[in-house]
């Protein structure tokens, strides 16, 4: 098997990722980073201190978002990630980014602060995270109108984006009813196998999260 990831289970790069390779059914060997001497395999090949990475023979790559189009592009399955139509290409793209830096990135703030241990820290970050937060969420609800899956009725690398960010974010500063589409669309990524295989198997790690994980999903 050509494939290898270099991979945690709890992180949500990495389940970015696995959802696409899932989902496209594609083998692959998971070098999980507990498995001994992964940690210095990974680190031999990409030594950023960064995961997932994936191998591919003498190939590495890095960087979620282009692990997923290189699958696309050398190891296609039957649920392309990326469309065809370079129009279809910009809204997944510009989804997929929206989702890593705007929702992602403001919910591991107050996660980076809580593991620094500063609680004065910690509480203003999470104040910060709320506001930036219901800001991407509000946005979200009328982007998401009328949709399915992130980027329209087709799931896309959009979505692989789309459920850890959304997932963990909701852990941060919950999702209000006020934005009814928002959870409806978190509802259907959490029933969607590829992540549902995702959020099982990273269930046993949930201590892990420094600012406790709630009791439900």
């Amino acid at each position: 098997m050509s494939l290898t990831l270099y991979s945690h289970p709890f992180s949500s790069y990495c389940q970015k990722v696995l959802i696409a390779l899932w989902e496209s059914d594609t083998p692959f060997t998971y070098r999980h980073l507990e498995d001994p001497g992964a940690g210095e395999e990974r680190a031999a090949l990409w030594p950023f201190g960064r995961f997932p990475v994936l191998k591919d023979g003498p190939r590495t790559v890095a960087e979620s978002s282009i692990i997923i189009e290189y699958l696309d592009i050398h190891h296609p399955g039957p649920a392309p990630m990326i469309p065809e139509d370079r129009e279809a290409q910009l809204e997944v793209r510009f989804m997929d980014r929206f989702f890593d830096n705007y929702v992602m990135t403001e919910m591991q703030k107050p996660v980076f602060e809580a593991i620094q241990g500063d609680t004065a820290r910690k509480d203003a970050a999470l104040a910060a995270a709320a506001t930036a937060l219901d800001t991407a969420y509000a946005w979200l609800e009328d982007r998401l109108a009328g949709r399915t899956w992130a980027a329209g009725e087709t799931f896309s690398m959009a979505d692989c984006a789309a459920a850890p960010s959304l997932f963990y974010a909701d852990w941060v500063h919950q999702i209000g009813d006020q934005f009814p589409t928002v959870r409806a669309y978190r509802t259907r990524l959490l029933e969607r196998p590829s992540f549902a295989r995702a959020v099982e198997e990273a269930r046993r790690y949930r201590h892990y999260f420094p600012l406790g994980a709630p009791d439900r999903d």
